[in-house]
């Protein structure tokens, strides 16, 4: 997220106010979006499907392109449909018109009103393209250029940093995925319990935010569905509370970055609970072996081998849900961080609600 309004929009009388209420709200944005929204969901899923798309072109900006992400994942793991993330300024800068016929172009925005996504998504309908926008406003220019549309039904959101519509973000595209293959969603149906027990445990994320009061920088890793969690755990952790905060997947970690930790670098690592988490297990090592300040959010062994983390309740959550689990206690951390360094998450310098890129 990128813009020019002040620092103080949005200001809230206690800090943090704002972004704390929308952070406990998800458990029922998550619960609306199964009861409400997964029949409109199946739908449009229903109508895609039918199309047979070739290909999928995805496009996004700042944490709706983490969920963007995901669905990339979702998409290639799940169908076997090769996915790709757009370069909008192809189209909008430079001009480029590709022959986007039985292609499928995601867009992803929480309030459907940057000038670029509606401008690429109207280049990819003209193209030939099939245009699904998945937003948190019906009534927004992005859904009136795209073919379809989903509700991601996430109510307004008033704090600058994303939280409520990045989890429900992910849950509308893991539904449409699921429609896409067939599939009814059902595993997704104790993802609101568990997102309150986890929303609940805030103490224990205090605790872990007094690590990093006084970091200058940190890094963040995973793989597979973990990627696009670290990648938003990072923006966050940037447009809160100004920690440089990298995000790396584990396989890149070890091609370079690797060198920059030392005992002193703190490193958070998201470990989900399947073939993703696995294939970090050599990364840790390698962390370890350097004395990297570490801490694990991921299921309760990977946890208890290391310094430091949060135990997330993965026992019967397929390895694609885990996400939107796994992104709350990080969002917590961001909170906390930022309160903890005497500002405002409510108000982050130099930042807006909707960014006007072109």
């Amino acid at each position: 997220m990128s813009a020019t309004s002040s620092a103080d929009a949005g200001h809230s009388e206690r800090p943090g106010r704002i972004m704390s209420g929308e952070m406990a709200e998800q458990p029922a944005v998550l619960r609306r979006i199964l009861e409400q929204g997964a029949p409109r969901i199946r739908e449009v899923a229903s109508a895609i499907a039918a199309r047979s798309p070739r290909f999928v072109l995805l496009t996004a900006r700042g944490t709706s392109d983490n969920a963007a992400l995901y669905a990339k994942y979702l998409l290639e793991i799940q169908l076997g449909l090769p996915c790709g993330l757009t370069s909008m300024s192809t189209t909008t800068a430079y001009g480029a018109r590709p022959d986007l016929r039985d292609v499928l172009v995601v867009t992803v925005s929480q309030s459907g009103g940057s000038p670029d996504l509606v401008a690429s998504t109207k280049a990819a309908r003209e193209a030939g393209a099939i245009t699904l926008a998945v937003t948190n406003n019906p009534d927004s220019p992005l859904a009136a250029v795209s073919e379809f549309h989903i509700d991601i039904l996430a109510g307004p959101e008033k704090a600058l940093p994303a939280t409520k519509t990045y989890t429900a973000s992910l849950l509308a595209l893991y539904l449409f995925v699921e429609g896409l293959r067939g599939g009814d969603g059902a595993a997704a149906k104790a993802l609101p319990d568990l997102a309150a027990h986890v929303l609940s445990r805030q103490d224990e994320v205090r605790q872990l935010a007094s690590r990093y009061r006084f970091a200058e920088r940190m890094v963040i890793t995973s793989r597979g569905y973990g990627y696009p969690t670290a990648k938003e755990a990072a923006l966050k952790l940037m447009e809160t509370s100004y920690i440089p905060a990298l995000s790396y997947s584990g396989a890149d970690l070890l091609h370079g970055p690797l060198a920059m930790v030392d005992n002193i670098s703190p490193v958070i690592a998201v470990v989900t609970d399947g073939k993703g988490g696995a294939a970090l297990q050599p990364v840790l090592d390698r962390l370890r072996g350097r004395g990297a300040d570490l801490v694990v959010i991921g299921p309760a062994p990977q946890v208890s081998a290391s310094s430091a983390g949060f135990t997330l309740p993965t026992e019967g959550v397929p390895e694609e849900l885990q996400p939107i689990l796994e992104i709350l206690p990080l969002q917590l951390l961001a909170y906390e961080v930022t309160i903890a360094r005497g500002q405002d998450p409510d108000a982050p310098r130099a930042l807006a609600k909707v960014t006007e890129t072109s």
